[in-house]
């Protein structure tokens, strides 16, 4: 059977995904479907099974009108994430552009900024919390969180607080994102620094002008990855509120998972906007310029 080259690549294309393809439709299709089937019911767990009643969307009008608490966390949360992000971005870029130098031991300051995210796992991070290892001397020694309390409203100062808090706990998730940015540095052409330092530019110029622009695929690629593992990470109050909710009689595992679909619903939002934001810079970026008459 001949085939043009177009359909060649379209079956490679489609032969590289199908293990992909093939897995989700076993073992992830299924749970999906029933768990948002489960969001529109009453469950509850008896000695006969899982009993199921239809209650149509009862569980997400309970969850955006009759549930503060969640309402409460989740806005929390989605603030704290908001300062989070470009914390971790900037952090990871700064680490990745420092060991990018030409200095020795590279390999070792990998490793050691890395080596958090290996060990750092969900019991870990809790037992951390629990003894106090991710808190700040500075931060109790001179009275900051007390002083944040007393000159802002509590819509701003518990955002604010909670992200001084969990500061450390920022810097030890940035070991990918450091990881990735080092992959987008060394891709760099080294040819193009050398013409602008012939033209004249400073490493100030250099780094808005050349190394800015050449990774920012990598800082979209760090923020949908940033954006994921905070909302997914075990230290989320909202994660724990829907653990909370599984096997609470009043409210059931029904309830929890239409909590979890409203926090993936966030989730979504969150990283459409980003992709919509580098995107429309990517069309400022590329889009001729008109020639005057």
């Amino acid at each position: 059977m001949k085939m043009t080259k177009k359909m060649r690549e379209a079956l490679t294309g489609y032969a590289l995904v199908s293990p992909w393809i093939i897995g989700f439709i076993l073992f992830m299709a299924y749970p999906i479907y029933y768990s948002t089937y489960l969001s529109f019911h009453k469950v509850t767990i008896s000695a006969n099974g899982i009993v199921t009643e239809y209650i149509k969307g009862d569980n997400y009008k309970y969850a955006f009108l009759s549930d503060p608490e969640f309402i409460e966390k989740l806005l929390l949360f989605i603030k704290t994430a908001v300062g989070m992000i470009p914390i971790i971005i900037v952090f990871s870029m700064l680490v990745a552009l420092l060991i990018n130098q030409p200095i020795r031991m590279k390999g070792l300051f990998r490793a050691i900024f890395f080596l958090p995210v290996v060990i750092t796992s969900g019991e870990v991070v809790n037992e951390l919390f629990s003894q106090g290892a991710t808190a700040i001397p500075l931060v109790e020694k001179y009275g900051i969180i007390e002083i944040i309390k007393d000159n802002l409203s509590p819509a701003w100062s518990s955002p604010i607080i909670s992200l001084i808090q969990q500061l450390i706990l920022i810097l030890w998730f940035s070991g990918v994102q450091i990881l990735i940015f080092l992959a987008g540095l060394q891709k760099v052409n080294k040819q193009v620094y050398e013409a602008a330092s012939i033209d004249g530019a400073s490493p100030w110029v250099s780094f808005w002008k050349v190394t800015l622009p050449a990774i920012k695929p990598f800082i979209a690629v760090n923020m949908i990855y940033t954006t994921v593992d905070l909302f997914t990470n075990s230290f989320s109050d909202v994660i724990t509120m829907i653990k909370d909710n599984m096997f609470n009689l009043t409210t059931g595992f029904g309830y929890a998972t239409a909590l979890a679909w409203i926090y993936f619903g966030v989730i979504f939002v969150f990283l459409c906007l980003i992709l919509l934001l580098f995107r429309n810079n990517d069309d400022v970026n590329v889009r001729p310029r008109r020639r005057r008459a």
